[in-house]
């Protein structure tokens, strides 16, 4: 069969009009459905008739659950050494770009994670058990956590969702491919474009198979929501509703940041920085796609702000790329949640480990829609906390992915004007 006769068959007619529909809306669409479904099932009153019916409700969500941890560790590896091979960071430069990263992202968790901790969102109301709720005991060890770095073997990441591990293997094996792209690009060999497209093709094939997930979403928001409110009601919402108010009480501190930033670091006037910034942040949260809004960041960076192309290019072209601040920060404040619903403490040196592995895990965290899910998964990992929960992130999680990805865009912006210093362009161009 032709590739047009498979385009025009029945089967795929009556799926294309619900696949042309945007995400959100089939999400919300999805959010009706299941209230309605819910309430019908008696809304916290089930009939116990029903009790089956209700309990495989939850069966999408936890498959696509399973799906998502099954991506994390390939996405972050493939990701990562995509990265190196792909982009073009020159030295000095090239070293203020990661310090500035780093301490964004840094600021950012810890933002979250005191937010989390003032607030308390997961104390607020309860939410429904969705399964296992043990948390493993850990406490934090320095010198255990060193030595767990390195791997028993290299595949092994893969399987345990090590997060450090992985991140140890990823930039081993980056820092030495680029090493030898270099070499090679020096000798004019191209030897090197070999293991670059494979890397690529991997990483664009993971990046499909992601989006098939994603395209589940709305079918596991179904399912979740409909069961909690057949058998509790309204009430589990209460506790989403603080988590949803506490995650952009951070998210909007984090602003407040890049702002003073940009106030005391660049040559740019915040004002001016914000207004000429609009199309880009509206395209971040439109989308959730800080991919798509790079080249509408890209531009305005230049024409509306007035910052050089160096500058800009660096921010929001190879930035972006490791910058995912909102991502890192709402992945953080998700574990501490999490942990506060379950009623368990997270120790500071469970929290430093929550630190460390929301920053490995937001550079894996690609530009797409709802990405962050599938790195969540590490993040809970790394201090025992269980993923089940994270089926019911998902129900806010279509939400608050447009904000924190507004919120990335507005990071890479504000690394660029950093990098173009104290004096305008027009200054150095008349000089």
């Amino acid at each position: 069969m032709s590739e047009t006769e498979n385009t025009n068959s029945p089967g795929t007619k009556n799926l294309s009009w619900w696949q042309r529909i945007p995400l959100t809306l089939q999400i919300i669409i999805a959010l009706v459905l299941a209230i309605i479904l819910g309430i019908a099932l008696g809304a916290g009153n089930p009939s116990p008739s029903n009790a089956i019916f209700i309990t495989n409700l939850a069966i999408p969500a936890e498959l696509i659950l399973k799906a998502l941890r099954a991506l994390a560790t390939p996405l972050i590896l493939v990701a990562v050494l995509h990265t190196f091979m792909t982009t073009n960071i020159p030295g000095t430069a090239g070293r203020k770009l990661a310090v500035l990263l780093l301490t964004n992202t840094t600021v950012a968790i810890v933002i979250g994670l005191l937010v989390a901790n003032i607030l308390r969102p997961g104390t607020w109301g309860t939410l429904v058990d969705p399964g296992s709720t043990q948390i493993t005991p850990q406490s934090f060890d320095p010198w255990g956590l060193f030595k767990d770095a390195v791997p028993d073997a290299i595949l092994k990441p893969l399987v345990d969702n090590n997060v450090i591990q992985l991140i140890i293997i990823a930039l081993s094996f980056g820092i030495v491919l680029r090493g030898l792209k270099s070499e090679q690009i020096n000798q004019g060999k191209k030897e090197y474009q070999s293991i670059e497209n494979v890397i690529a093709t991997l990483f664009e094939a993971i990046i499909r198979i992601l989006n098939w997930v994603i395209a589940l979403v709305p079918l596991a928001v179904f399912g979740i929501v409909a069961k909690i409110i057949a058998e509790r009601g309204f009430a589990p919402f209460q506790s989403l509703a603080a988590f949803i108010i506490a995650v952009l009480v951070a998210l909007f501190l984090q602003a407040c940041y890049y702002l003073t930033r940009v106030k005391l670091g660049s040559w740019v006037n915040p004002i001016k920085f914000l207004a000429g910034g609009a199309d880009a942040f509206l395209t971040a949260f439109s989308t959730s796609s800080s991919t798509v809004a790079m080249p509408i960041t890209f531009e305005v960076l230049q024409t509306k702000i007035g910052l050089r192309e160096s500058s800009a290019s660096l921010g929001a072209l190879v930035g972006a790329n490791f910058n995912n601040d909102g991502t890192a920060l709402y992945e953080a404040m998700s574990a501490l949640y999490i942990s506060q619903v379950i009623g368990q403490h997270l120790s500071l040196g469970q929290q430093l480990i929550v630190v460390l592995t929301s920053i490995f895990a937001s550079v894996g965290a690609a530009g797409i829609p709802n990405a962050g899910l599938v790195t969540m998964t590490l993040v809970f990992s790394s201090v025992g906390l269980p993923t089940d929960y994270i089926a019911l992130l998902v129900t806010v999680d279509w939400f608050l992915d447009r904000c924190r990805t507004a919120i990335n865009v507005m990071g890479d912006m504000t690394v660029s004007a950093l990098l173009d210093g104290k004096k305008p362009r027009s200054i150095d161009d008349e000089a």
